[in-house]
């Protein structure tokens, strides 16, 4: 009966031991998530960029130094998507070759820009390992903030003129294609579209 209490002693101060580190870890994990979202305030954007408004135009140096222009009129006739990613979403990770691929094929059309907010390092050796080096890839929060953007990855679509002619959620080719094929046709989303066919 003496071997069975301590035993029973024995493996109830092991669960304790194991409990104990568990909550550690995980009372670690929480400061580690505290300290990533740090207390902002409010924030309040001066407008929300919607379909048919112009682009905010912005001037920044990509993670190579370049430098990169986003919005505006453009003089060789291309229009520029913004494709907002980040090093922590794996549909972006999936989506990131298939946007390589869609830009080689548009390059006549299209310049793509990737989009990104926060740690600068953490970008760079995303980049470096996703092999994006020869793309424009620029760190700012604004663009995010003006079109609103929730969930990732989010493309934004900018004519030649510098207007915005379609954007959304976007995780296969076929929806980076659907972008400008909403700005051949005028509508911004299937959504439009089928509610014009509709009335």
């Amino acid at each position: 009966m003496t071997e069975v209490l301590l035993v029973s002693q024995a493996l109830l101060w092991v669960v304790l031991l194991v409990l104990a580190a568990a909550v550690f870890s995980l009372a670690r994990q929480i400061g580690v998530l505290h300290e990533r979202v740090a207390p902002m305030g409010a924030l309040m954007t001066d407008r929300i960029v919607n379909i048919n408004d112009s682009a905010p135009e912005l001037d920044a140096l990509d993670l190579q130094g370049r430098p990169v222009h986003v919005g505006g009129k453009r003089g060789d006739g291309r229009n520029q998507l913004l494709l907002l990613v980040s090093p922590n979403c794996p549909v972006c990770k999936k989506l990131l070759p298939i946007a390589k691929s869609f830009a080689r094929g548009e390059q006549d059309q299209v310049e793509l820009v990737l989009v990104g907010d926060g740690d600068r390092a953490e970008h760079e050796r995303f980049v470096r390992k996703q092999g994006l080096e020869p793309m424009p890839f620029i760190l700012t929060a604004e663009i995010g903030m003006r079109f609103q953007v929730g969930k990732l990855p989010y493309a934004v679509l900018i004519d030649s003129e510098g207007i915005v002619r379609s954007k959304g959620l976007v995780n296969t080719r076929e929806h980076l294609e659907s972008l400008l094929e909403a700005r051949e046709t005028g509508y911004a989303s299937i959504q439009e579209y089928l509610r014009a066919q509709e009335g």
